[in-house]
């Protein structure tokens, strides 16, 4: 049962591996500071922050948001901490609140990895301050507690941090804010409401389906809809320099987390300035009325693109979200509408029971009877209202899933038998379908923000297939085939030249999956088997991050060596853990946390299970990929209502030849490019 806190209160911690779960109204920044005995923080090593998200034992989120998870081992913190304290702030410089006065109170819950609550606080009683310590999760007797502080600053992070006795509290504190302005920089604001004339508002999700964010958001990372925020890859153009990422919505800088943010970079020079010379900063207008007039007392025609945006592809994106929030919203209230029922209906039985003059006899009965009554009418109601909803989604689905783009598109669509290699770069990226318990008939198109913020895990372990437990080779292939769809998506959105993938097959195991990469040449290289194989295609993709951070860090962005692969670069790693040392995992790791800033993607088709061996050391290498599943699965959750949403991955029907005619074409488009 969850302990609800007040200030001061403690309360025992029941195991050591857990999340501190953060819910707020507007964009915060979370963070953790170390301290000793004595309660003094040793140094900035000892502070978990967006510039600095990962200590041993704990990890933060990396920019500011309205929603966070922290994930907590505190046996694997160092011996001489004996304190860890949970840091809030709000952004400064950007434009927001400047004082949690101004803000709804914060909510924080302390979970197990299960997530269920073992503790929870509500920050109330906030002004002034623009920095708060939450909570403590402090060590006592050799077992753990958390404790409720409230603790607030009005001189904000600076105050705060040196209050916890750090000599740098003011030059770290100006690194937080620095790191944070910068992460809302990239941010996109969220897609307007729809117009005024519609039946209901829609406003863009905050990602994820982890879960980790539904929509890469979604996600869902383990669970879908709590998704860590994440950074938008740096992209070098094919002469070297930087290639801004025009055709995104412009607007006031907000956190998204589950879309993708656009690139920002220092130089010696300053901060790049990647917005379009041409867009204009306004809200884009809203679309052209093409859809008939309701009649009375009827819903309004579905028209595929009535959402705002400055083009068709941007309308179409924001509609998929709106129809994405509809569906959630309309399933809650049904669940709540028969929640309610039930609960009223136990509390009018329980009253006919406590009265033993009516427990037996028609009296009794004419009160069970009505009482169930009641309880049928509720319930019909809810169904009534949630099969409307879903007959309007439906209807508009049927409109929009024709209309959607090559890169929204699924792959049963016509528009892949026109496809022509694109020259730009869309918006987004179609991963497969979401759809809840009581909407078996409509799903709604996962989509997630290129270019790529985070890797992919396609788990190839065994799971439950059409209510049987599927084979595991009979999953492993299917978690390859799942790999190369979406490979050989991505490269068939991307302009001719600017995407790049390389695979690494230690056994061989997945030759015949992975034949259609093969055979259309369209790889960077054959498959590398063996563990020399593994190390030198991780040496090199190493070395690439490590030269652009230089570059980008030196203000040379424009002085990569000339033989450099300038195009963004996607890691297809089958067969984990096979053929890898501790080496090559400590680089897989490394690919995985810097590799997405600076154009380099991690796609991994494994079994946490047969990485068991390296115990807690994968841990982050895990959370920071988006589990997808190569069957239908429910682990995907998004943040507003915790819906448990079932994905289901966008594969190549069968028999069909679509697949071989796109990378027949993207590698003629290749070839070409390259002449």
């Amino acid at each position: 049962m969850t302990a609800e806190l007040v200030r001061g209160q403690n309360h025992p911690l029941p195991e050591v591996r857990l999340e501190v779960r953060i819910s707020a109204g507007k964009p915060i920044v979370a963070g953790a500071t170390l301290s000793d005995e004595q309660g003094k923080v040793r140094g900035v090593e000892w502070v978990a922050h967006p510039g600095a998200p990962t200590l041993p034992g704990l990890e933060v989120s990396q920019q500011a948001a309205a929603d966070h998870r922290l994930a907590f081992d505190l046996d694997a913190l160092p011996q001489a901490v004996h304190r860890v304290s949970v840091l809030l702030a709000l952004p400064t410089g950007v434009g927001g609140p400047v004082r949690f006065g101004a803000v709804a109170a914060p909510f924080v819950a302390v979970t197990g990895l299960d997530g269920l609550e073992v503790a929870s606080y509500t920050l109330t009683g906030l002004d002034a301050e623009s920095a708060v310590v939450a909570l403590e999760l402090y060590r006592r007797q050799g077992a753990w507690k958390v404790r409720a502080v409230g603790q607030g600053y009005a001189g904000g992070l600076a105050e705060l941090l040196a209050d916890q006795g750090l000599p740098e509290a003011r030059e770290l504190a100006a690194g937080i804010d620095e790191a944070v302005a910068q992460g809302l920089a990239r941010s996109v604001s969220a897609p307007p409401p729809r117009t005024p004339d519609a039946d209901r508002s829609r406003q863009a999700a905050a990602s994820a389906p982890g879960p980790e964010q539904p929509y890469a958001g979604a996600g869902p990372q383990g669970t879908p809809g709590t998704v860590p925020p994440q950074h938008t890859p740096y992209q070098p153009g094919p002469s070297g320099t930087t290639a801004s990422q025009a055709g995104r919505p412009g607007g006031p800088a907000q956190p998204d987390p589950p879309s993708a943010a656009q690139p920002s970079s220092s130089t010696a020079g300053g901060t790049i300035n990647y917005s379009h010379p041409g867009r204009q900063t306004t809200a884009p207008p809203p679309p052209p009325p093409t859809a008939p007039p309701a009649q009375p007392g009827q819903p309004a025609q579905p028209v595929a693109g009535d959402a705002t945006g400055w083009s068709m592809e941007e309308r179409l994106y924001n509609q998929v979200w709106g129809m994405f929030e509809d569906l959630a919203r309309t399933v809650a209230a049904y669940r709540s509408a028969v929640d309610f029922a039930d609960s009223r209906m136990e509390k009018e039985l329980d009253q006919v029971l406590s009265d033993p003059r009516s427990r037996i006899g028609g009296q009794g009965d004419a009160a069970r009877e009505a009482a169930r009554t009641k309880h049928a009418q509720l319930v019909d109601q809810a169904r009534a209202a949630l099969d409307r909803d879903l007959a309007q989604l439906t209807a508009e689905a049927e409109v929009v899933e024709p209309a959607l783009p090559m890169a929204y598109a699924s792959w049963d669509n016509p528009v892949w038998h026109g496809y022509r290699a694109p020259m730009e770069i869309p918006m987004a990226l179609r991963l497969g379908d979401l759809r809840l318990p009581e909407t078996e008939n409509l799903s709604i198109p996962m989509l997630v923000r290129l270019p790529l913020e985070r890797g992919l895990w396609i788990d190839s372990g065994r799971t439950s297939l059409d209510g049987t437990l599927a084979d595991s080779d009979h999953v492993r292939r299917l978690a390859l085939d799942t790999a190369v769809a979406h490979a050989a998506r991505l490269l068939a959105v991307y302009p001719a030249g600017e995407f790049t993938v390389q695979v690494i097959d230690p056994a061989g195991s997945g030759a015949s999956a992975l034949a259609p990469l093969t055979q259309s040449g369209v790889l960077a290289g054959p498959p590398a088997a063996g563990a020399a194989g593994v190390a030198d295609v991780l040496n090199r993709l190493t070395q690439r991050v490590d030269l652009v951070q230089m570059a980008l860090r030196g203000g040379a962005a424009d002085s990569l060596p000339p033989g450099l692969d300038t195009a963004e670069q996607l890691l297809i790693v089958n067969d984990f853990p096979h053929g890898f040392d501790d080496r090559a995992v400590t680089q897989l790791r490394y690919l995985a946390d810097e590799g997405p800033a600076v154009g380099v993607h991690l796609m991994m088709v494994a079994d946490r299970e047969d990485a068991a061996e390296y115990g807690p050391l994968l841990d982050p290498l895990w959370r920071s990929l988006l589990r997808i599943t190569p069957v239908p699965d429910d682990h995907l959750a998004d943040p507003w209502v915790g819906h448990a949403w079932t994905y289901e991955p966008s594969l190549v029907p069968a028999n069909s030849q679509v697949l071989q005619q796109v990378l027949a074409q993207v590698a003629a488009a290749r070839r070409s490019w390259n002449r």
